[in-house]
Formats: structure tokens, C-alpha cells, sequence
């Protein structure tokens, strides 16, 4: 029985899904997104959040814990120099998995998974579509724009005579 098991085995021994999980980080990590089956996305996002997370902070615990989980240096290096400094204000939510149909041969859900703050392109939606909303009913500024050249009018003929 699986009572209280939270996480997916992904039909795999431990070793092989630790190793599979680190592999896959250290890809995401180096490419900002790579593509996968929509159960291996959903894994590694709870196995690489927490990576990420620690990444924020570079002091050398931090270095150990993480190069601990990746075992590769260079995506260590790549980590904290410069994937750190994107997400330093984030306070989490640092990937997204994005549908992108079914595998030909097996009928596997496919899902494309991305670091949230290298896709330049949905950064660039977001910032034209978000507008500043309140909740309250106000008065609308547009007449007093209206009024104020008319008012200026007047002074500037005034002025001309």
C-alpha cells in the first residue's frame, strides 16, 4: 500500500531516479527548458525548487548542499552566478511545465518545463496585459484633464492682447 507516499517512483529503484532527477536539473539548468514527459516535469519540479531556493544565498554550505545534489561544477557555477541573480526576488515559483500533447509512439503526455524567468517572451505579455486594478468604484480623471487646457485658453489670449 502507498499510505501517506507523496512523491512519484516513476517506476524506477531510488538510485536510478536520484541520478535520472539530478541529470534532468543539471539540463533545465544549463537550457532554461527542456522537454519531458508531463510525470518526470511534475518530479523534477519538487526535486529542483529546493536547489533553487538555496541558490539564492552563495556562501559555501550552500555551494556543498547543492553541488551534493548536481555533481557537475560547471551548472554549480552557471547556478550561482547567473541563474541566482534572475530569481533573487522571486519568493518561489521559480519553473513552469507547459503541456505540449502526446507522444507518437507510446501516447505519453509531453511537457515542456522552463526556468519562469528566462522566457523573455511571456515576460513580455505579462508586463503589456497587467494593469493596476482596485477594488473600489473611483471618479475618473479624465474630465479634470479636460478642463485644464480650457482654462489655459483664455489666460493665453488674455496674454496676446
Amino acid at each position: 500500500m502507498r499510505h501517506n507516499n507523496k512523491f512519484n517512483h516513476l517506476g524506477r529503484k531510488a538510485a536510478h531516479r536520484n541520478a535520472m532527477l539530478s541529470n534532468m536539473a543539471c539540463s533545465l539548468i544549463m537550457h532554461k527548458r527542456i522537454q519531458t514527459t508531463t510525470a518526470k516535469a511534475k518530479a523534477l519540479r519538487m526535486y529542483v525548487e529546493p536547489i533553487l531556493t538555496r541558490a539564492k544565498e552563495d556562501t559555501t554550505a550552500n555551494r556543498r548542499i547543492v553541488f551534493a545534489e548536481l555533481k557537475q561544477k560547471a551548472v554549480v557555477t552557471e547556478l550561482f552566478q547567473n541563474v541566482a541573480e534572475k530569481i533573487a526576488n522571486r519568493p518561489g515559483g521559480y519553473t513552469r511545465i507547459l503541456r505540449t500533447g502526446y507522444r507518437l509512439g507510446d501516447a505519453a503526455e509531453m511537457s515542456m518545463i522552463e526556468l519562469v524567468d528566462y522566457n523573455e517572451n511571456m515576460l513580455k505579455e505579462v508586463k503589456k496585459t497587467t494593469k493596476k486594478t482596485t477594488r473600489r468604484a473611483g471618479k475618473k480623471a479624465a474630465p479634470k484633464a479636460e478642463e485644464t487646457p480650457a482654462a489655459e485658453a483664455p489666460a493665453e489670449e488674455q496674454a496676446a492682447e
